[in-house]
């Protein structure tokens, strides 16, 4: 019997964290070129912070590589991906696909936001299906960097 890559999925523990915190680090420094140290630095503390406080409601999914170590994490909130992160030597592996269906799937997501800058993200998630809904000037942050609000297709 082959197990479904859904069923890969688990919950954050705790303990994952520091190591989460990490692959987010390593992931935004793989694919977001159009932050500076000092962007990057600024977000460091709010991430440490969301992602505690996701872990402990539950909302905190990952995938685990065969020693038990999360190598990508997702958090869906009210029908939003609000995180998506896999680690860049698991880059193409099909981690990022298998988090987004169970979003979708299981978790009800229909909603994601992407920088513009990052075109790879937005490519992603045009190609599995999303499509975009509106444009914000600036991050969350008041930061001068446009937000793509996209959302799943009628047919996806």
């Amino acid at each position: 019997m082959t197990l479904s890559p859904l069923s890969l999925v688990s919950l954050a523990h705790a303990a994952d964290l520091p190591r989460l915190f990490d692959v987010w680090h390593l992931s935004v420094r793989a694919t977001h070129d159009f932050l500076a140290d000092s962007d990057i630095d600024f977000l460091c503390p709010y991430v440490r912070d969301e992602l505690a406080r996701v872990a402990a409601e539950g909302l905190l999914h990952v995938l685990r590589d065969a020693d038990g170590s999360a190598y990508a994490f997702l958090c869906v909130e009210h029908a939003k991906i609000e995180m998506l992160f896999v680690h860049p030597d698991q880059r193409g592996s099909g981690a990022g696909r298998t988090l987004v269906q169970y979003a979708i799937t299981a978790l009800g997501a229909r909603v994601v936001d992407v920088n513009e800058h990052n075109t790879q993200a937005h490519g992603f998630y045009r190609h599995l299906g999303f499509v975009g809904e509106s444009r914000s000037e600036c991050d969350p942050f008041g930061k001068p960097f446009p937000i793509l609000h996209l959302k799943l297709a009628e047919n996806g």
